[in-house]
Order: C-alpha cells, then structure tokens, then sequence
C-alpha cells in the first residue's frame, strides 16, 4: 500500500514542552558494571572497557526515562544484557535521532540504540544489526472524537512526528497516496522528538501523532490516546555500528543470548515483535 515518498520537506516545530527524556547531549551511565573482562579493546571502542550508546528515551515502553530520571525500557534492558556479555559497562548518551548518524559518524558513540529502521540506504553507511520487527501507528485524541478508522481518514489532517526518523517517511508516504486517490493530503509537522509530536497531540496542535506500534499500546493502555490505526508499513528495527568488529561481537552476544532465551523473554515481556529466523547477522554492507 506504500507509495512513493514525496520530496517536500514539511515544517519544523520548535518550542514545544520537551518530555522527560528529551535531554540532549546528557550522558547517563547504564546502572550495572561489566561482570566479565572486556572482550574489545582499542580500536574497536571509544571509551575502554565501555560501551556507549546513543538513544532518544521517549518511546515507552521501549525506551524511556521514569519519574526517577532513570533509563527505562526494552532496549535499555538489551543494551545492558549485551554489554554485560562483552564485559563492558553500558553508557548511553541521550540525543535526538537527527544527530545520530552524523553522531556515529564522528565517533561520539559506538551503537545507535534506537530502533532505528533497516533501509538498503542506511546499510551502506552503517553496519545494520535487525533484531526487533514493528510497524507504524497513528495516535489519536482518547476516545477517538474524528472517528479515525483507516489512513484514508487521516485527509486533511495535522499529523505530528519525530524529525528525520522512518516514521516521518511513513507519514509523508500516507500524505502521498491520500493525493493520489484524489483526497486532501496531510499537514505534516516535524518535532524534535516524540515527547514533543505527543505533547502537541495533547495541546491539539495536532489531530494524529505517528509512532511505532508498541509506543501507540503503551499510551492507549495509558488512558492518554487512542490508538486509531495500527500495523503500517511493517519492517525491521535495527542496532547501527560504526565499526564491524564490534557489530560482529554485538551478532555473536545477540546469538547467545537467543540460545540462551534471555532475547525470546525479554521480547515476550514487552510484547514485542522478534525477527524472523533463529540468528542474527549483519544486514547490508556498511560502509565502504
């Protein structure tokens, strides 16, 4: 059902109450030591015996910061698990996704772990590692007052999302093919993260707000929204590396963690998605 993603760039909205994790540039230690001796070194990691992570916490139950101001979530949970397995200590950097390729890139982490979405172009800048499945939902006001039922409902509408991510691809894509079958098109808003499409979905800036599946439950469960559309677009999430001997350790720390039954758990618990198959691997060919 995709069609094709439109060149325009839509607008950025600056300005508006920033969710709890939305704290840029801050550094937050994982909470628990490498129980084993680091199985990388120098040149592969940044900062010895660590692995530093990048993440935008603001993706409950995936990724989030509690009332406490502590890293919370599924990926944090398999972040740690993946750390402790290779004898580092987790350390995670809190950013905005805009900034975490370019990030990368410069060396200011080791791994994006975002769930950020395989695309064949990404593969050849990173060394993509799937390991989640999911798909996009659209967000409503709670009780769902316009009667939302399918993308073809969402004409006309103000959408919020995240800059720069795969949703914000999505979201133009439903722009487009609502154009091709002769509707009104969306008015799709950028915000700097998804604290801030979902703070502009409760202020009624917006009328829908994009986001994963998980985070979508995660909020109807919540009483805040509803969940009006759901199972878009389905693909895979994945952790991104810089450095291939790294992404390979991540692999094999990954397969025994599947062999073990820490992963299938873990995934079971939070009620999300696996990828298909019984190992992981490295999907596409980095950089070149």
């Amino acid at each position: 059902m995709a069609g094709p993603s439109p060149s325009g760039a839509g607008p950025t909205r600056r300005g508006v109450l920033l969710g709890a994790g939305a704290l840029a540039g801050s550094v937050v230690l994982g909470g628990r030591r490498a129980s084993a001796q680091a199985k990388l070194g120098a040149p592969n990691l940044i900062k010895p015996g660590t692995l530093i992570m990048s993440i935008n916490p603001t993706l409950p139950p995936l990724q989030f910061v509690n009332d406490k101001g502590e890293l919370q979530g599924m990926r944090v949970e398999l972040g740690n698990e993946i750390a402790k397995v290779l004898g580092l200590t987790p350390e995670y950097v809190r950013i905005e996704f805009a900034a975490m390729v370019p990030g990368l890139a410069a060396k200011r982490w080791d791994m994006i772990n975002t769930g950020i979405f395989w695309t064949e172009e990404r593969s050849k800048l990173m060394y993509m590692v799937p390991y989640e499945r999911a798909a996009v939902s659209f967000l409503v006001s709670r009780g769902n007052p316009l009667g939302v039922a399918k993308w073809q409902d969402l004409a006309g509408k103000a959408v919020g999302v995240e800059l720069g991510g795969i949703e914000e691809r999505r979201t133009r894509e439903v722009d487009t093919m609502l154009k091709k079958e002769g509707l009104a098109g969306l008015d799709v808003r950028t915000f700097n993260n998804f604290a801030e499409a979902f703070q502009a979905l409760r202020a009624g800036q917006v009328q829908a707000a994009t986001s994963i599946d998980a985070t979508a439950m995660y909020w109807q469960g919540r009483g805040d929204f509803t969940r009006a559309i759901a199972g878009l677009f389905p693909q895979t999430a994945t952790f991104a590396f810089a450095n291939k001997t790294l992404a390979l350790a991540v692999v094999d720390a990954l397969n025994g963690l599947k062999k073990s039954g820490f992963y299938d758990a873990l995934f079971d618990r939070y009620g999300v998605l696996k990828i298909e198959g019984d190992s992981f691997k490295i999907d596409g060919p980095g950089p070149a």
